[in-house]
């Protein structure tokens, strides 16, 4: 299938949103996505994410992302529109102007980030999320004990990288709420702290960082401790199944420095 046909595919479903449209360019966002574009259009513009319609983790990813939404509006692109038909299923945003953020050492960025870091922490957990628990670092920690660290009644983001944080004009907007869940509050800030550390940070840096989050500095250490360990493991894992790909690589690299500095003893 050609690219202009599946364009063309989607655009016959988001119609009755757009209006005529007069330019429809793909972006880099959204790996998780079929396609993902921004629509100049009559009613427009928007960001649009589109998977085709199959039942399964992307079909359901999409749908609580539709959910979600109101609940981390305005950090997040207000969701204006969802259709769908036998084929495909497709969410219109907002069209914000943002750049990917920079989790180097010497960014600019980084404050602003802890600050919304900290701002989704805050956030009331919405009746749609209380049956999200969060349970995929389970099968990566060594005990029942270690999971119920993990527990909590925080919304979470759970995919905190710099393509996710979007730096614009005069604020920042935290987009892909592919997968929230409900659980332990530190969950995101240690996300960011891994992140930070692939990114270059020392580990002592990372968690200096990710200290200025309400959530990290109310957390039990142990927990942090097993965090660490099981996103280790996970890397590990991932990196397994796909040892061509430079970025896992990276992540157990990360990741094995982070545990080795809060010292945490590997099975």
């Amino acid at each position: 299938m050609s690219t202009d046909f599946t364009a063309s595919e989607v655009q016959a479903v988001i119609r009755t949103h757009t209006g005529p449209v007069a330019d429809f360019q793909r972006t880099a966002r959204g790996f998780s996505s079929d396609v993902t574009a921004i629509v100049e259009c009559e009613k427009g513009p928007f960001f649009i994410k589109a998977i085709r319609n199959r039942p399964g983790g992307r079909r359901d990813s999409l749908t609580r992302e539709r959910q979600i939404n109101p609940f981390v509006w305005p950090i997040s692109p207000a969701l204006r529109w969802h259709a769908e038909d036998e084929s495909w299923i497709v969410l219109g945003f907002e069209a914000v102007e943002g750049r990917s953020s920079d989790f180097g050492p010497d960014s600019a960025d980084l404050s602003s980030v802890v600050e919304l870091i900290d701002c989704i922490g805050k956030l009331q957990l919405p009746p749609v999320a209380e049956d999200w628990p969060e349970t995929r670092w389970d099968p990566f920690v060594r005990d029942d004990s270690e999971a119920e660290l993990l527990r909590g009644d925080a919304l979470l983001h759970t995919d905190i990288n710099p393509s996710n944080l979007l730096v614009g004009p005069v604020g920042m907007w935290a987009v892909d709420w592919a997968w929230p869940t409900r659980g332990a509050a530190f969950i995101d800030p240690a996300i960011l702290a891994l992140q930070l550390v692939s990114a270059g940070h020392s580990p002592e840096s990372a968690e200096s960082w990710a200290s200025r989050c309400t959530a990290w500095r109310d957390a039990e250490p142990q927990a942090i401790d097993a965090f660490a360990a099981a996103q280790l493991r996970l890397y590990r894992v991932a990196l397994g199944r796909k040892p061509d790909q430079p970025w896992l690589h990276d992540m157990v690299s990360a990741a094995r420095s982070w545990v080795d500095h809060r010292g945490v003893a590997m099975d």
